[in-house]
């Protein structure tokens, strides 16, 4: 304990006087669920619970945050709770403290007057907004805001997990503001420090968020026939799903003003800033100014020539060389809209990933979560996306040798998580609830990388708030690879054929 203990104080230091350099650095970030033995490791990717500590420690003059929900701190003692009946001994096996420490430097942030936004979704049961509401309870420098998208959109929820320090570092990832998202749940994302370029641009992003938590959403919405995707929906006035003619001008201060016909004007030549990004956790390290990106949804929240997230997705698959191999991370993947009133059928992602087995040979590897909440539908989507590689090989006419590969991924107990004790009985689960599964959501091609907080369904692109960032960074690339390659090569991996669900569910493994 003593020695984990130095050392994390020599990270935090070695952390601290890179961050006072004016060179833009880059590292990785994961988190990986406890008692998940046969996961290699891959060195220089920095731990999800230590960089956001970190970020609330340093920030010195003004910390943002967006989060879909918060859960710091673990309530074992509430029976409305998925914590519900854990002793403390197994609560400190599950490395709850993580949570607790994080909550505890946002609260010493407050105290040393740091300028403080906080900005969610309405929050989960059963507490809601509790935490950030109790961080700006008395401190006219905290401020707390709740977005419902529901009310710009007609469905969905903020659900980007963004944290930006002093105007130059950077979270963007898939860990929500839970503790769980700590040390139950894997998550990837990606910590940038001393990136004043890149984190002004995140702000304006945040700041047009926190423009419509404070408009009456009423007289800034219509509902229109969206001839892109054939449905009746509601979107903000100055959409560009709604004829030019019938547009409103947008009150964000900052957002796309681009001519298109129907549907969301997808941008052929999106903003990339030429910028070097050091990588200290990387032995492929590089001082060269390389490409990078950013991309945000719903599209409504674009701004300058910044894309819509879809079509960066889109463009990280289609970046992939002839015979070369793109790898594809996320927890949900349905080729539909999961929460409109209205099916969307959505074929973008599978479109692409067809075209470059075709068009460029390639071999597309695609790992999806099988956890307590799967989504039903997942299984044949997936299946009739796999059929590409029969198309492929259906005629000695179509010279095509790519292929699809897809496997699930299964963190040991995903089956047995929820209170220990429920209606005054044992239950038999040994983990909390909504944990133990892996939650990370990013691509990565030989020669670029994307990572985001979006799972691959139609509402996260379209009436969703998301983030990601994308890099042609060779070291960010290949060290994006090698986590991929260590999930992928795990005895936790499994291929969708072998996968027989009425059997596995109930099998801990």
């Amino acid at each position: 304990m003593r020695y984990s203990v130095i050392i994390g104080l020599l990270t935090l230091l070695s952390l601290n006087n890179l961050c006072e350099s004016s060179h833009c650095k880059a590292w990785l970030v994961q988190s990986i669920p406890t008692d998940m033995p046969h996961l290699s490791h891959v060195p220089g990717v920095l731990s999800t619970g230590d960089v956001l500590r970190w970020l609330a420690a340093n920030s010195t003059r003004r910390l943002d945050v967006i989060a879909q929900y918060w859960q710091l701190l673990a309530s074992p003692d509430d029976p409305r709770s998925g914590d519900y009946g854990y002793t403390e001994s197994q609560m400190r096996k599950f490395g709850a403290r993580q949570g607790a420490d994080v909550y505890q430097a946002l609260d010493h942030a407050a105290d040393r007057n740091v300028s403080i936004r906080l900005l969610s979704h309405s929050g989960v049961y059963p507490t809601f907004t509790l935490e950030p509401s109790k961080l700006a309870f008395g401190r006219p420098n905290v401020k707390n805001l709740t977005l419902l998208l529901k009310d710009w959109w007609g469905s969905g929820i903020v659900h980007a997990k963004v944290w930006i320090s002093d105007n130059r570092d950077v979270y963007i990832g898939s860990a929500n503001n839970d503790w769980k998202s700590l040390t139950q749940v894997k998550e990837v994302g990606i910590y940038l420090t001393g990136c004043p370029k890149i984190a002004k641009k995140v702000e304006v992003y945040f700041n047009n968020l926190w423009t419509l938590a404070s408009l009456n959403s009423s007289a800034y919405t219509k509902t229109v026939m969206d001839q892109q995707w054939q449905v009746e929906r509601k979107v903000p006035c100055w959409s560009h799903f709604i004829k030019p003619r019938d547009r409103c001008k947008s009150p964000l201060p900052q957002y796309v003003e681009t001519h298109h016909v129907a549907g969301y004007p997808i941008l052929s030549d999106p903003y990339m800033f030429e910028v070097s990004i050091q990588t200290p956790g990387s032995n492929y390290s590089t001082k060269l100014p390389q490409a990078s990106y950013l991309s945000f949804a719903p599209p409504e929240l674009s701004f300058g020539r910044y894309q819509g997230d879809e079509q960066a997705w889109i463009d990280t698959i289609k970046s992939v060389g002839t015979r070369e191999t793109v790898r594809i991370n996320t927890m949900d993947w349905l080729g539909q809209s999961q929460y409109t009133d209205q099916t969307i059928y959505w074929s973008s992602l599978s479109s692409a990933i067809s075209e470059v087995v075709f068009s460029k040979h390639a071999t597309v590897k695609i790992l999806v979560s099988y956890w307590a909440h799967f989504i039903n539908s997942t299984d044949e989507y997936l299946k009739y996306l796999h059929y590409t590689n029969t198309l492929c090989s259906s005629s000695k006419y179509n010279k095509c040798s790519g292929k699809i590969e897809i496997k699930y991924y299964v963190v040991p107990s995903f089956n047995k998580t929820g209170p220990a004790i429920e209606g005054g009985n044992s239950t038999g689960n040994i983990y909390p609830d909504f944990t133990r599964v892996n939650h990370g959501k990013y691509a990565v091609s030989n020669v670029r990388a994307h990572v985001g907080t979006s799972n691959l369904v139609w509402d996260y692109f379209y009436v969703t708030a998301g983030v990601s960032f994308g890099t042609y960074n060779t070291a960010i690339v290949t060290q994006l690879r090698e986590i991929f390659d260590a999930d992928w090569n795990s005895p936790y991996a499994v291929p969708i054929q072998e996968l027989q669900r009425e059997t596995y569910m109930f099998n801990d493994q």
